[in-house]
C-alpha cells in the first residue's frame, strides 16, 4: 500500500532533521529517509570527526613546544589508536544523537533505504511505496575519484576511508593541495607520517589571493610538509613500499613512493541514483541539483537542500538552505540563497577565517579599494600565545564604505572573522567596526586597528 505524507526528506545529513522538526511542528506529516549513516557528511567523515582529529594534533604540536612555556617532559610520543579512538567517540555520539532525535519526532516517519523517485510523487524505498506533496533532497555528495592512470591498480584512501585506518602511515602522499588535503596533511604530519602533498595547480588553495596562499604553503613547509605543486600527468603504480605516484612537475623528483595515497580531489554530488529523471529534476553537466533562489528545483514541489545543490559546500551553507526553505514555506518569509555572504574556514594551524570577496575578486570588480594588513606579530594575543604565523586582511569600497571582503590567517582566525561577517550582513559601513571598543588582549581587537589604517589599491 501507498503510504503518503505531506512531505518527504531524502537525506539526514544537516538540513534534513531540522527541516523535519519545523515541517512536523507546523503540523505534517513526514517521512524522513536515510539509506546509512544519519548525520551526513559532517557528523560521520567531514567536519566533526576531522576536527576531533585537528584537536589532537594541536595538543600533540604544543607539548612538543612545552619548553618554549617553560613545561618540562620528555619525549612527545603518539598513541594514534587513542586519538582514533577519540575521534570515534565524537562522531558515534553526534550520529547517535541526531538518530535518537528524528526517531522520537513525532509525526515524522523515519525509513531506513535507498530512495529512488517513480514519478515526480513517487518515491520506492526498499519494498516500499510512498508519496509526497512535497519532497525535499538533502542527499549530499561524495569523494569525487579522477581518472589517473594506474589509479584502479593500487589501494587509495579517500576524506571518508581514512576516518577507518587502524595505523598511522608512514609516508602518506596527498593528491590536491585544497582545503581537505591540507587539513590532512598537517594533521598526519603531527601524528608523525612524512607527508607529500601533490598539487595540479602552480599553487595552493587556487581560490584564494597568492599572499594566503604562499603563506599557508611556508606555515605548512616549516613543519616539513612536502609540497610539489604544478604536477602534471599525474600517475600511480604499485611499489614495493607501498604506491609510486608519477608527476611531471617543474623541479623535483618524477616520483614520489609513498606508503599510503589520499585523494583530496573534490566532491561529486550523491545524485546519480536517485531516478531524478523519472521525477523531472534538472540537474547540470556535473550532477547538481539545479535550484532557484529559494531551492527550488525544475519541479515545483521538489527542492534541494546542502550539497547536492551546488550552491555551497559546507555544513553551515547546508543548515542555511534549511533556513532558507524552512523561512518560505512555513514564515511567509522570503529569504533567498542570493542574500548570504560567503565565509568559511580552513582548518589548519593557524586556520583561516574568511569573508566576502577576495582581493582578486574586488579587483576584477572594477570598484575604487581599499586595504588594510597587519601581521599577526603584531597581534598582542597571538605574541603571548606564541603563536604569530599569519596575517589580517581587510577589503573595503572606497566610495560606498562597504566592507567587501576579509582574510584572517592566524590564532582565532576562524572566530574573530565573525565579527566582521556581522557588519557585512548588517550593510553598515567599515567605520562601524574601526570606531568600536573590542576586548584586551584579543585577536579581534586589531580588526578596528586594521579598518582605522586603510590604504588605497593601486
Amino acid at each position: 500500500m501507498n503510504r503518503h505524507f505531506d512531505a518527504i526528506i531524502i537525506g539526514a545529513g544537516q538540513a534534513g532533521p531540522s527541516l523535519a522538526g519545523r515541517l512536523t511542528q507546523a503540523g505534517k506529516s513526514v517521512a524522513l529517509v536515510e539509506r546509512q549513516l544519519f548525520g551526513g557528511t559532517c557528523v560521520n567523515t567531514g567536519c566533526m570527526p576531522t576536527k576531533a582529529m585537528v584537536a589532537s594534533a594541536y595538543a600533540i604540536h604544543t607539548a612538543r613546544r612545552g619548553t618554549e612555556y617553560g613545561m618540562t617532559t620528555g619525549p612527545v610520543s603518539v598513541d594514534f589508536a587513542r586519538v582514533m579512538a577519540r575521534k570515534e567517540k565524537v562522531r558515534l555520539d553526534a550520529r547517535s544523537g541526531v538518530e535518537s532525535w528524528v526517531k522520537k519526532m513525532k509525526n515524522c516517519t523515519v525509513l531506513e533505504g535507498h530512495a529512488r523517485f517513480e514519478s515526480p510523487t513517487d518515491i520506492r524505498v526498499g519494498e516500499e511505496l510512498i508519496s509526497g506533496e512535497q519532497v525535499f533532497l538533502n542527499v549530499g555528495g561524495r569523494a569525487a575519484i579522477p581518472d589517473f592512470p594506474g589509479i584502479n591498480e593500487v589501494p587509495y584512501l579517500t576524506n571518508s576511508s581514512i576516518m577507518e585506518v587502524a595505523y598511522l602511515p608512514r609516508h602518506l602522499v596527498i593528491i590536491g593541495g585544497s582545503y581537505i588535503g591540507l587539513e590532512f596533511a598537517q594533521m598526519f604530519r603531527r601524528f608523525g607520517s612524512d607527508v607529500t602533498v601533490v598539487e595540479k595547480g602552480p599553487r595552493l588553495i587556487a581560490r584564494e589571493d597568492p599572499d594566503v596562499s604562499d603563506a599557508i604553503r611556508a606555515i605548512l613547509e616549516k613543519e616539513k610538509i612536502h609540497i610539489r605543486l604544478n604536477a602534471e600527468c599525474i600517475r600511480f603504480a604499485k611499489h614495493a613500499e607501498g604506491v609510486a605516484a608519477g608527476v611531471d612537475c617543474t623541479s623535483g623528483a618524477p616520483e614520489v613512493i609513498g606508503s599510503d595515497v589520499l585523494l583530496a580531489t573534490g566532491r561529486r554530488p550523491n545524485t546519480d541514483d536517485l531516478g531524478l529523471d523519472k521525477a523531472g529534476v534538472k540537474t547540470d553537466a556535473r550532477g547538481y541539483i539545479e535550484v532557484d533562489d529559494a531551492l527550488r528545483t525544475s519541479v515545483p514541489h521538489i527542492f534541494a537542500m546542502g550539497d547536492c545543490n551546488g550552491r555551497g559546500a559546507f555544513t553551515h551553507t547546508s543548515y542555511n538552505d534549511f533556513e532558507i526553505v524552512a523561512a518560505n514555506l512555513i514564515d511567509n518569509d522570503p529569504r533567498r540563497v542570493s542574500d548570504r555572504i560567503q565565509t568559511y574556514a580552513l582548518y589548519i594551524d593557524p586556520p583561516l577565517g574568511r569573508a566576502g570577496m577576495t582581493e582578486t575578486e574586488a579587483r576584477k570588480s572594477g570598484r575604487k579599494l581599499l586595504i588594510g594588513t597587519r601581521p599577526m606579530t603584531r597581534v598582542g594575543r597571538a605574541v603571548e600565545k606564541g603563536e604569530t604565523l599569519g596575517f589580517m586582511k581587510v577589503l573595503v569600497d572606497a566610495d560606498t564604505k562597504e566592507i567587501l571582503g576579509a582574510s584572517i590567517l592566524g590564532t582565532g582566525g576562524d572566530e574573530a572573522i565573525q565579527s566582521i561577517l556581522d557588519v557585512m550582513y548588517a550593510k553598515r559601513p567599515y567605520t562601524t567596526i574601526s570606531r568600536a571598543m573590542h576586548i584586551h588582549p584579543t585577536v579581534s581587537e586589531l580588526i578596528p586597528t586594521v579598518f582605522g589604517d586603510l590604504s588605497p589599491v593601486t
